[in-house]
């Protein structure tokens, strides 16, 4: 599963997609593999998405996106990041 992951992630990363890291899987994932359930599962999912969306706030901001543009690719990294 790892190779599979770290593949997809640099294929994505080939093409400019927004990644979060090479190893990182998406946090619906993350939380599938450590078998998590309940409240430990919903902290973790929060801390997660949080986690996603410091880290396509930083892309966006190094793209230089403002307005729609930066939105736009916010939304769509978090999704990815998240697997939601």
């Amino acid at each position: 599963m790892t190779r599979t992951i770290i593949r997809t992630a640099l294929a994505l990363a080939l093409i400019g997609a927004p990644t979060l890291a090479l190893a990182d899987a998406t946090c619906v994932a993350q939380a599938t593999d450590k078998k998590l359930a309940g409240a430990a599962k919903t902290s973790f999912m929060t801390k997660c998405e949080k986690d996603a969306k410091a880290a396509c706030d930083s892309q966006a901001a190094d793209k230089k996106l403002a307005g729609a543009a930066k939105t736009s690719f916010t939304k769509k990294c978090v999704s990815d990041a998240t697997g939601e």
